[in-house]
Order: C-alpha cells, then sequence, then structure tokens
C-alpha cells in the first residue's frame, strides 16, 4: 500500500501529536478500505480479478475499489425486494456517494474508491451513469431496436470502460471512443451469454426487431427452444459483437503498457466467451458459458511481456 500511504500522508499537515495519530487513523482506513475492496474483487470478479493482477499494485487496488463500487450497486438491482424497495436501495446508494465525495463515508469502501476517483480524475459523469444503468434493470426489460438497447450497453459496461481507460492512463482522447466500443462489446457477449436466466427473471436485451427478422418470439426464448431460427438469430447477435471488438482494438495503441495487458486479457477473456456460445451451437440454455480458471490465467501470462514493455 506505499502509494496508497504516500497519498494519504501528502493531505496531511505535519507536526504534532493529534496530527500524527489522524495521520495513523486515515492511513489505516484507507489502507483497510482498499483491503476490502481487494478481497470482494478476488472473490466475485471472477473474469476480472485474473486480468486485475496484471496491474502495478496502486491500479490493481483502484481497479479493485471501482469493481466493489460497482458490485454493490448490482446486487441492490438483484436483491430480492419488491421493485419499489430496490429503487429506493440503489438512490440512496447514490445519495451516500455523493456524501463520500465530500469525505462522509458510510461504506467500507467509499475511502478507496473515492481516493481512486480523485487520484485518476475519473470524470463523476461515469459513475452515474453506471448508477443509472442499473436503474434499468429494475422493471421488466424489454428494448425495440437496438438503437434502444444501446444506452443500456453504454451505461451498465462503456462508462465502466471509460472509468477504467483513466485508471490505465491513455495518450490519446480518441481511447474514449474505442473504449465506448469495447464495453459494448462485453455487454453484448454477456447478454448473449445469459439469454437463458435473464429471460426467466423477465429481462430480455435482444432487441424485438431483431426476434422478428428471424422469426423467433420471447415465448420461445423463455423456454430455451434453440431451433434453426434461434441459431440464426445467435449468428446475426454474434457477427455485431465482433464488429464491436472490432472498432475497439484500436485502444491497444492509445493505452500505456500495463493498461494495454490489461485490456489484451480482458478483450481475449471475452471474445473467448463469444467464441465458446458458438463451439457449443449457441447452447446458453443448459449450462452457463464459462472459461476455465487455467485458461483465464494462460491468458494473463499471455499478457505480461505486453506490461513489462516486451511487446
Amino acid at each position: 500500500m506505499e502509494k496508497v500511504a504516500h497519498s494519504v500522508a501528502m493531505t496531511t499537515p505535519p507536526g504534532g501529536i493529534a496530527n500524527d495519530i489522524l495521520y495513523s487513523l486515515m492511513k489505516s482506513s484507507l489502507a483497510g478500505s482498499y483491503a476490502y475492496c481487494e478481497r470482494l474483487a478476488r472473490r466475485e470478479a471472477g473474469n476480472f480479478y485474473l486480468a486485475f493482477r496484471v496491474l502495478p499494485r496502486d491500479q490493481r487496488l483502484a481497479m479493485c475499489a471501482l469493481y466493489a463500487f460497482l458490485r454493490v450497486a448490482d446486487d441492490l438491482s438483484d436483491g430480492p425486494q419488491p421493485i419499489p424497495e430496490k429503487r429506493q436501495l440503489i438512490e440512496s446508494w447514490r445519495k451516500r456517494w455523493d456524501a463520500a465525495l465530500a469525505g462522509k463515508y458510510s461504506h467500507r469502501l467509499h475511502a478507496a474508491f473515492h481516493h481512486t476517483v480523485t487520484t485518476y480524475g475519473i470524470p463523476e459523469e461515469y459513475v452515474q451513469a453506471v448508477l443509472d444503468g442499473v436503474s434499468m434493470d429494475l422493471e421488466p426489460v424489454g428494448y425495440e431496436t437496438f438503437a434502444d438497447l444501446y444506452p443500456y450497453c453504454y451505461r451498465v459496461a462503456s462508462a465502466v470502460g471509460l472509468a477504467c481507460i483513466y485508471i490505465w492512463g491513455f495518450e490519446d482522447e480518441k481511447a474514449k471512443e474505442y473504449a465506448e466500443a469495447a464495453g459494448v462489446a462485453f455487454q453484448l457477449t454477456n447478454i448473449l451469454r445469459d439469454l437463458g436466466e435473464d429471460a426467466a427473471r423477465g429481462r430480455i436485451y435482444l432487441p424485438r426487431e431483431d426476434l422478428r427478422r428471424f422469426g423467433y418470439t420471447e415465448e420461445q426464448l423463455r423456454r430455451g427452444e434453440r431451433d434453426a431460427a434461434f441459431r440464426d438469430l445467435m449468428r446475426f447477435e454474434v457477427a455485431r459483437a465482433r464488429l464491436f471488438y472490432e472498432k475497439s482494438e484500436p485502444l491497444i495503441r492509445t493505452l500505456r503498457p500495463a493498461g494495454r495487458a490489461v485490456f489484451l486479457v480482458m478483450s481475449r477473456t471475452y471474445r473467448g466467451l463469444l467464441n465458446a456460445i458458438e463451439r457449443r451451437d449457441y447452447d446458453v440454455f443448459s449450462s452457463r458459458v464459462r472459461l476455465s480458471t487455467w485458461h483465464k490465467a494462460w491468458l494473463a501470462l499471455r499478457a505480461l511481456p505486453v506490461r513489462w514493455g516486451w511487446a
């Protein structure tokens, strides 16, 4: 936690026993907050935590803080409470974060996430966009067109990617355009992987215009039917996701070495999920599509030469 402690020290006026005590309390609180976020990310992040591991320590901790904040918000939308109560919980989480920006912390992750946002200059609009996206999942979900779906993908995924590149470091403003495309690609992959689970929750993200185009109905999706029309639909959706992966590829050139490495791991992981869906003949109903821990570890190892500037 050397850099974290150093940042706290820089904001603490020197001299006196009282200031020494204050410094110790602040350092302990911030270090404990980051430790909490890292434990949460290690336990829950799945596809992301191994990617975080290729980053230098301070950036890895910042990514854990970002993940922890968003994970808590996402869990609120998926909880068992009635929708009005969940909406209140999310708005309460938003207000608690607004208070945290003024140094009034009410959750163990607030100190770490506040430090991350201020240290890396993450625009507040991205945090608010993600919270808006989480709120969109409270009601039964349905979208008429891809243009209608796009803002949801932006809020729950692209805004996260835009926050990430501030942590990783980027050299060109066009990095934001590429990060937005990457977020859409990742979210479309998530949507295809989770079709069955989401439909059971009343969430159908595939645009209705696409369903009509291929003669496949929402009722068939809820039943998990995998006929020729479904396969044609899935081929179309996979191709759309791949277009966004292609649009995101120039992001590599705009990032600093550690950022390039972590983005490579994340992009290859999600492309791997898309490939796995194809290899299973689009069977996303019988069991969840996953990559093995060994495969994800291999992807992280492949990125280490990039992390160290060797490639």
